[in-house]
């Protein structure tokens, strides 16, 4: 079960699993909030032995958790993003961490729909050790004041896995053979694994209407072999 706790930013994490863990995950949430499935989200990452954080990237309106089919609402608050305050976030969340003994190569970030696309971004910015992008869109036109993905690409600094749904008609699938080739050209390790089944939201199973639960258990897995693999186990005696 997360708990939620507000940092001197005044930025509120929830949090789940042990503060002595050897590795982090911070979870970024979709257009609706950190709502019931993003804090059961987060607590799957602690079930897995790391210590997991929610940050609310709507603090700035007041945290508001969205209803699944009120898009204007969200297009509004994703509006009111913007480039430094989504950085501030990334970092007022991975200095936190640090005050844990937990630092940048033995965190990861993963986020789903907008927060995908704010994980990517914070992959270059050099203080995580690994990002997972579930469907983020912004591939290649940019949004909340971030340059495209594909423009993002070439200055990742940590291995990357990007996950998408072969039937989301807002990210189609030649934008994504077009971030895969710009991917490949990087220095870190970087994968894409499109689900051609799958439409976009296809992992949260709160949306009946998108959730595909084979698309969703098998990029689960990924994330989490993905982190396994690529982040650092922190020493707590250092």
């Amino acid at each position: 079960m997360t708990t939620r706790q507000i940092l001197p930013s005044g930025l509120p994490l929830n949090l789940a699993g042990s503060t002595t863990a050897s590795r982090a995950i911070i979870v970024l949430q979709e257009a609706f909030g950190v709502n019931d499935h993003i804090r059961e989200v987060t607590d799957r990452f602690a079930a897995a032995g790391y210590l997991a954080v929610a940050p609310e990237l709507f603090h700035r309106d007041g945290s508001p958790e969205i209803a699944y089919d009120d898009f204007a609402a969200a297009l509004t608050h994703m509006g009111n993003f913007t480039r430094v305050g989504l950085e501030g976030d990334i970092r007022d969340t991975v200095e936190h961490l640090g005050t844990l003994g937990i630092e940048g190569p033995s965190i990861g970030i993963v986020g789903y729909c907008m927060g995908g696309t704010v994980a990517t971004f914070a992959d270059t910015l050099g203080i995580v050790g690994a990002a997972v992008s579930f469907y983020g869109g912004g591939v290649t036109n940019g949004r909340f004041g971030l340059p495209s993905l594909v423009e993002l690409a070439p200055e990742i600094k940590a291995p990357w896995l990007g996950l998408y749904g072969g039937l989301d008609k807002g990210i189609p699938m030649d934008q994504v053979d077009e971030l895969e080739e710009a991917m490949a050209d990087t220095e870190p390790i970087t994968e894409m694994v499109v689900y051609e089944e799958a439409d976009h939201g296809f992992h949260c199973d709160d949306r009946t209407n998108v959730f595909n639960a084979e698309a969703a258990a098998d990029a689960a897995a990924r994330a989490l072999e993905f982190f396994s693999e690529h982040l650092r186990q922190a020493d707590p005696f250092v």
